[in-house]
């Protein structure tokens, strides 16, 4: 298993083990990001539509664009151009809620379900950058990424 210090071509030590933790996690995480943009431009899409079919997809209410944007997991002002490009695309479908017209829900289409299902088996696969942790290892990491946050 490589250092980050030889990934990085890194000559001197880091200054203490907080600064190394912190590279490693800024290497690591881009790894991540690239390797999900990589799976996903497959499809056509990008992270923060996939992520809002996610949103939309475990919700248990009314989904609107404020909704979406609380939960997106990068935050964005622009969620109610994100909710209109998926629309066009045929991800997301648009009605008005039940009990005020005036306000929008957002639903998957069949489209939108059917993409989610295939891009979900796919990210969590044997080239996900997770696959060479035990389900031990993935519990702590995320207990110590839920301590940093």
């Amino acid at each position: 298993m490589a250092t980050i210090e030889s990934i990085i071509k890194q000559t001197k030590p880091f200054s203490d083990e907080w600064t190394r933790a912190l590279v490693n996690m800024i290497y690591t995480g881009n790894l991540v990001s690239d390797h999900i943009n990589q799976v996903l431009s497959q499809y056509g899409i990008s992270s923060k539509q996939f992520n809002v079919l996610r949103i939309v997809n475990g919700a248990d209410e009314n989904v609107s664009t404020a909704y979406i944007r609380e939960r997106l997991l990068v935050k964005s002002a622009d969620s109610s151009r994100l909710v209109d490009r998926m629309v066009k695309k045929g991800l997301l479908i648009k009605k008005p809620f039940c009990d005020d017209a005036r306000k929008i829900s957002i639903e998957l289409s069949k489209q939108g379900k059917s993409l989610l299902k295939k891009v979900s088996s796919v990210s969590a696969g044997k080239t996900s950058p997770l696959q060479n942790l035990s389900k031990s290892e993935v519990l702590q990491l995320n207990s110590i990424l839920n301590k940093i946050r």
